[in-house]
């Protein structure tokens, strides 16, 4: 009997055994690097993965809910860094593995705006060897498609030798990983910068080009500056807060989430598109959230996670299908007797007023609503980084309905902005907010 026992025993420790082997996660690193060339067929210029056609259908994204894209059509991200302060540049790739997705990884170079002098050989070496290191760490990853060299490096430059070590760094990459493509990351398209780039900077494989709402002129600035080549545009979306207009007081206005969601797709459709030839595809900005100016302008999802009319229009233009639930759309707002957003609101303070919004959606039932007021950031950020959020000022919200938000305005003199979400119980929202003056 003792010995029956025994061998049941070491028959289900066996079995358990088995079954923790089983349910172990595979390494996709065990999987090998897919092989991601450029090639030329029927006068279009592609990406191929492992034998496949792959045009770019893209978010920016880091961390957070990057797996969304897949289910929402795409089938790529693009990060800026290998590692971030949430996760590491294997994590990211892991997740994108798992989700189906593949992955432009950025390689964070140093800026000449934040102070890298290119003149020094010692610290442009170190930078090498330490981007070096971070290829070699992941370059067998499946889930990677190419390496992105720095962003926007002509943001505010002066020296040219900044081509000069995004060259030796995408030789680098030639020389330890075969596999995949490389590209350098642009803000805008200028003449100047592609001719040095074409002579000085031959071990890339394309260009990117990020614009926003400029984008829509992007065919006239790549003719502008005579480039023939391929290219993806790895950062566009909402309208730039430099490029809307101003308050008297100096802050941008910014557009509703369903007046962005018609630009972008408008210029998904006229600019990525457009040129069927050497055009990749995009990566759309920002599958994610941040503050920059306000904290709802380039994300398309809100600091609670709720997906704008924006994740809508990319999801039909990724699948040529409308999602099953779309978003709140918002068409506008106005404060009762002062005007909307264009109209330079200045307000008394500690005053209470009353704010109208103009929503459409096919179940008005479902819809709810929350608003916030809070003072313009004080130290503005240039160039996307980071940009302290401020904070929102309790006690002003009334009430808040669907058709209707009540507040007080502040006591302080100055410059604030009213916030209004209306968010439905599919997750969805749409948004707008008001700048005013407390005189």
């Amino acid at each position: 009997m003792k010995t029956k026992i025994l061998l049941m025993g070491l028959v289900a420790l066996g079995m358990l055994a088995c079954n923790t082997e089983s349910n172990k996660k595979v390494d996709p690193m065990s999987q090998g690097p897919s092989k991601v060339e450029m090639k030329k067929i029927d006068d279009r210029y592609r990406l191929f993965v492992n034998g496949k056609e792959f045009f770019v259908k893209g978010a920016g994204c880091e961390h957070g809910a990057c797996h969304l894209v897949a289910d929402h059509g795409g089938n790529s991200i693009r990060t800026w860094r290998v590692n971030n302060s949430q996760t590491t540049g294997k994590e990211v790739l892991d997740k994108a593995w798992e989700s189906g997705l593949m992955v432009m990884m950025g390689l964070d170079v140093a800026k000449e705006r934040h102070g890298f002098d290119y003149n020094d050989e010692e610290a442009v070496a170190r930078q090498l060897e330490a981007i070096k290191k971070d290829v070699i760490a992941i370059k067998d990853h499946p889930a990677l498609l190419g390496w992105g060299i720095g962003n926007e490096l002509n943001l505010r430059y002066t020296n040219t030798k900044v081509w000069n070590a995004v060259d030796d760094i995408a030789k680098m990459i030639k020389e330890v990983d075969g596999n995949h493509v490389v590209t350098t990351m642009l803000a805008g398209i200028g003449k100047d910068e592609v001719d040095y780039i074409r002579e000085h900077c031959t071990n890339i494989d394309f260009i990117s080009i990020q614009m926003y709402g400029d984008i829509i002129n992007l065919a006239q600035r790549i003719e502008e500056a005579g480039y023939d080549g391929t290219y993806l545009v790895t950062e566009w979306g909402a309208t730039g807060h430099w490029e809307m207009p101003s308050t008297e007081w100096g802050v941008p206005i910014e557009q509703t989430s369903s007046e962005k969601a018609d630009a972008i797709k408008l210029r998904y459709q006229k600019a990525i598109l457009a040129n069927e030839a050497n055009c990749l595809g995009s990566y759309v900005f920002l599958w994610g959230q941040k503050q920059e100016r306000t904290p709802t302008w380039y994300g398309l999802f809100t600091e609670y996670g709720e997906k704008t009319e924006a994740i809508n229009v990319m999801e039909y233009m990724w699948t040529g299908k409308q999602p099953e639930h779309m978003a709140p759309r918002v068409a506008n707002a106005i404060i009762r007797g002062n005007g909307g957003r264009f109209d330079n609101v200045k307000l008394n303070p500690n005053t209470e007023y009353s704010s109208l919004v103009e929503v459409e959606h096919p179940n008005n039932v479902v819809l709810k609503a929350r608003a916030e007021i809070m003072p313009e950031p004080v130290e503005l950020s240039d160039g996307g980084d980071f940009e302290q959020r401020p904070q929102s000022i309790e006690g002003l919200i009334i009430s808040a309905s669907v058709s209707e938000v009540k507040f007080k305005t502040p006591a302080e003199k100055g410059a604030y902005r009213l916030f209004i979400y209306i968010v439905d119980d599919n997750n969805n929202a749409g948004t707008v907010n008001i700048p005013f003056y407390i005189e």
